[in-house]
């Protein structure tokens, strides 16, 4: 079994980089970050629409390429390279893929080629506050067909034109897919540490509501969204923690301190070392997962929150080394490093916090070894 991408796949992997190295430098991220009024690069958004990236995997039949889920695996690991400030996983990740799971065939036609054109931007609202979300800190609720409830934080809420809603119906959560645009909506921004990518509170007043998939089905529709959108996420993980151990690597042998390179010290090399374990730990278990996602296997949930974890700990690692290897200028405003802390910040909260992911992989494992 080969883990590896193929050929074409790097090669798609190779002009995505290639793409974004011209298009999205880290000046672009800043021009969002140093705007608070613009929530996101509206005019990159449209530059990887024409690219097809946002109907990668979408079936062609839906206006997509029907490239499939590698590939689009590939794309994502250049998006977090790149720190691309659009809303490509709120759009992709969840509603795309939440709409091909559980999507009826005229909300697929609905929607589908629209998110493939770069006309739908996505959100996923669940949470309603701290903590995991369970059937028992679902507060909001529909009935006939409008939805009322808070949901906060949302990434992406306050550009996002259809939400995926997590809401009770008769007792039972099931998912929602709501136009926020129809009437309805009230939308707050929030303050976060990544300012590059928006989160919002999203309050529902009578909002139409129309069902995705299944009623009473909604917890269990959404552990399947958020294994297929974990698994992508940490490749975004993954492209962000390589390009700050390179950050790291490039600074420390071009610095000097008392006539060497700063490289040539243990404790560098120390810091350097573990970065590129901890990314390659998590690359393997990216590599599974994406596997497992392509193929649909039965392993998906132990292989997602494997990879979920792996991937958020080696960002959030690298991030941190890289800003401590550039020392007393690491932590400053001009120098980038902070830009991956940011970023790494967010990924690791945007589908639940690492300690929700161990636990369910140790339910998995445990599930599984029962059997």
């Amino acid at each position: 079994m080969n883990f590896d991408f193929s050929d074409d796949q790097k090669f798609l992997k190779s002009e995505a980089r290639k793409f974004l190295e011209a298009n999205c430098p880290t000046s672009r991220v800043r021009k969002v970050l140093d705007d608070d009024a613009k929530a996101y690069d509206e005019a990159l958004w449209k530059q990887v629409a024409e690219q097809g990236w946002l109907g990668a995997a979408i079936p062609e039949e839906y206006g997509g390429l029907g490239l499939g889920h590698v590939e689009l695996c590939a794309i994502a690991e250049e998006l977090g390279r790149s720190l691309a400030p659009i809303p490509f996983a709120s759009t992709v990740y969840f509603l795309a893929e939440a709409v091909m799971l559980a999507g009826s065939e005229e909300q697929k036609k609905a929607l589908l080629p629209k998110i493939a054109a770069g006309e739908v931007i996505g959100a996923l609202a669940t949470s309603e506050g701290p903590g995991p979300v369970t059937a028992a800190t679902v507060q909001a609720g529909v009935s006939g067909g409008k939805l009322s409830g808070t949901k906060i934080p949302v990434t992406d809420g306050d550009i996002a034109t259809h939400a995926v809603v997590l809401a009770k119906e008769g007792g039972k959560p099931s998912l929602y897919l709501v136009d926020l645009n129809a009437g309805g909506v009230t939308r707050e921004t929030l303050k976060t540490l990544d300012p590059t990518r928006d989160a919002a509170k999203l309050v529902f007043d009578g909002a139409a509501a129309d069902r995705l998939g299944p009623a009473g089905e909604g917890l269990a529709l959404l552990e399947q969204v958020l294994d297929r959108a974990a698994v992508l996420i940490a490749f975004e993980q993954c492209g962000g923690a390589d390009r700050c151990l390179e950050m790291a690597k490039a600074y420390a042998l071009e610095r000097y301190a008392f006539g060497r390179t700063i490289a040539s010290y243990q404790a560098i090399k120390h810091k350097l070392a573990d970065m590129y374990v901890k990314n390659e730990l998590a690359r393997s278990n990216a590599y599974y997962g994406a596997w497992a996602l392509n193929t649909n296997a039965p392993e998906l949930p132990v292989a997602a929150s494997a990879a979920r974890i792996a991937a958020s700990e080696a960002f959030w690692f690298g991030s941190k080394e890289n800003i401590q290897t550039h020392g007393g200028i690491g932590f400053t405003w001009e120098v980038d490093a902070h830009l991956y802390y940011r970023r790494s910040r967010q990924l690791s909260l945007v589908a639940g916090a690492p300690r929700v992911w161990k636990e369910r992989l140790v339910s998995q494992l445990e599930r599984r070894n029962a059997a």
